[in-house]
């Protein structure tokens, strides 16, 4: 966690394929794209290794490459998502329904950054 003059946020990672970073990039890297409708959930990730692991097993595979982001969140927002363990120690979650995205991307603090890129 990060003290900022306001207020203390939290570092989240998401895995991405190329089609959501051209989102991004659109939304000038300040928001996370609707999402469509086989997707109810938005699920960015608390630990850099997993996203990591994500987005160079999968999203290359499925998208030809993949990215790391890095963002900041309005840490007291966030608290209303539980941490979800979606396999091993190091495998965490939040669960952000899609309906809430709108929300969720008003409590991001400054840009959201790409930190790794695979092919």
């Amino acid at each position: 966690m990060r003290m900022t003059s306001q207020q203390t946020t939290t570092t989240l990672w998401r895995p991405t394929g190329p089609k959501e970073l051209d989102l991004v990039r659109e939304l000038n890297y300040r928001a996370w794209p609707p999402r469509l409708p086989e997707q109810p959930i938005f699920y960015p990730v608390l630990n850099e290794d997993y996203a990591i692991r994500i987005a160079r097993d999968w999203n290359v595979k499925h998208d030809g490459a993949g990215f790391v982001t890095r963002f900041e969140v309005e840490s007291e927002f966030l608290s209303r998502y539980p941490v979800q363990q979606a396999g091993g120690q190091t495998i965490l979650e939040l669960w952000v329904p899609a309906e809430e995205l709108d929300d969720f991307n008003a409590h991001i603090v400054g840009e959201i950054q790409v930190v790794h890129e695979f092919r």
